[in-house]
């Protein structure tokens, strides 16, 4: 069968990937930036990609119109200020752009909505689910709280709180009871859902054997990672300090702070269990994903991330806007140095940033990132998803990847922390020699001043980074450890 995958480059959709394929279908994938879209090889004969938008209607006419079924992914909850317009107006188009194919049924993955009073964020899912509803096709709904995975944003806000807090002094809502569900039954209820005639134009609740709050959830993880935690609860803390809180001690940004808290206040459990049986599933508990989602880690096996999305940072446009590095009315740091062990070199510049660091002053980093996050930028919390691969799209603590070739040995990337004005840092190898390149190009006066500025900085921090990186050994001492 011929499968369409709205929100292919998702958290979700990357992971649901390999198991369609494993099934036997073949895929479409729907992507806003094929650039920064990079499937595992061995997929390429079972997948068509199509660049498409669906805010844009015209760019819709590229679905094909002999696809059998399609999963609805998508969501801009962290992405807009209005993002409930924006998923109504996505769901609209979707429902209309496919109502010329033969796609005989939907499955959308959307929120638990069990209760009258929703937040807004269950509130657009809501509206979304609806307006599917109109649709020419069978739609089946599953609707999910927390999921717990490597690289999912819900995860990484309760590793971060245990793993940076040993007491905490939290709001309320901690106390809200929800249940979470591990993300491998989460692709096992999504891929047994296609073309079952049970679960068609129904809604179902999916989530783990165990019921638990928030709070319990944390202690739940400082349990596992043997670490003593105490929490306490507050009342006076007010959904936007909550959002403040989470923003500053998670890797999360301030819109998807604000979304979940809203969100948080809401209990999300299943109204039952039925699907289990239909399908056949015993969705695992609470502890032993956790334990399977920290194995993945250990093993750096995390296919995908919520930090390297989009809506993780600051872009709102394709990659290849930015690919073409300006020079025009740019200040540029530019240095050259010969290096022993062009491979080495090249392995050093693909481990950068994350835990590894920026190979020279990296408590300056940390202070700009510092910086950056107190003016309400991503800071250098991101980290990296794996610590040795790159592709375009990734996130590298304040900054994007534009373009990752090894075998050229040329990283590109571009800057995303709060700047007046624009900044890439390129890394090119050419013969046996490292270019290392910073570009500005400012915005108006206060971008000018900016660069004088932090001139003394960049001379300081570019010079020790590329000495570092041309040697052949890593010699950096212990102030300079991340």
């Amino acid at each position: 069968m011929k499968i369409l995958l709205a929100g292919a480059t998702g958290y979700i959709g990357k992971r649901l990937l390999p198991a369609l394929i494993a099934q036997g279908h073949k895929v479409v994938c729907c992507v806003r930036d094929k650039n920064r879209f990079h499937p595992d090889p061995k997929f390429r004969p079972n997948i068509e990609i199509i660049e498409v938008d669906f805010l844009d209607r015209d760019s819709l006419k590229r679905i094909p119109k002999d696809v059998d079924g399609a999963y609805y992914l998508l969501h801009s909850m962290s992405s807009s200020s209005n993002y409930e317009d924006l998923e109504l107006r996505c769901a609209k188009n979707f429902r209309e752009s496919v109502r010329e194919t033969k796609i005989h049924q939907v499955i959308y993955l959307s929120g638990i909505i069990n209760e009258n009073s929703l937040s807004r964020h269950l509130s657009s899912r809501k509206s979304v689910e609806l307006e599917l509803e109109k649709g020419y096709f069978h739609l089946t709904t599953l609707r999910a709280g927390i999921i717990i995975g490597s690289g999912s944003a819900s995860f990484e806000i309760i590793r971060d709180l245990v793993e940076k807090l040993p007491i905490m002094v939290t709001p309320k809502w901690l106390n809200t009871r929800c249940q979470p569900i591990g993300i491998r039954d989460v692709i096992l209820f999504l891929t047994k859902s296609l073309f079952n005639e049970a679960v068609y134009d129904k809604n179902f609740d999916i989530g783990g054997p165990d019921i638990l709050s928030y709070k319990e959830m944390l202690l739940g993880f400082a349990k596992v990672r043997g670490l003593k935690r105490v929490i306490f609860t507050v009342p006076v803390m007010t959904p936007k300090l909550s959002s403040y809180w989470l923003f500053f001690v998670t890797s999360t940004s301030y819109k998807l702070a604000s979304a979940l808290v809203s969100s948080m206040k809401v209990e999300v459990i299943c109204r039952d269990n039925a699907i289990n049986k239909i399908l056949g599933i015993e969705p695992i508990g609470y502890e032993k994903s956790l334990k399977r989602t920290l194995y993945k880690i250990q093993g750096n096996e995390i296919p995908s991330s919520w930090k390297d999305s989009w809506s993780s940072g600051r872009m709102d446009k394709k990659v290849t806007y930015f690919l073409d590095v300006p020079e025009y009315g740019c200040f540029k740091d530019k240095r050259t140095i010969e290096v022993g062990d062009v491979s080495n070199t090249i392995d050093k510049i693909w481990q950068i940033g994350g835990t590894k660091g920026w190979y020279f002053g990296n408590w300056l980093w940390k202070l700009r990132g510092l910086l950056d996050q107190i003016l309400g930028g991503v800071g250098l919390r991101r980290g990296r998803t794996h610590p040795e691969h790159l592709a375009p799209g990734d996130a590298v603590d304040f900054w994007r990847v534009l373009d990752a070739n090894k075998e050229e040995g040329r990283l590109l990337l571009l800057a995303e922390m709060r700047l007046p004005g624009e900044a890439w840092l390129e890394f090119k190898i050419e013969k046996n020699s490292l270019i290392q390149t910073a570009t500005f190009r400012p915005k108006g006066l206060s971008g000018r001043l900016y660069w004088y500025l932090v001139l003394p900085f960049h001379g300081y921090i570019f010079k020790g980074m590329i000495k570092e990186l041309s040697k052949s050994t890593s010699t950096l001492s212990k102030s300079d450890l991340p």
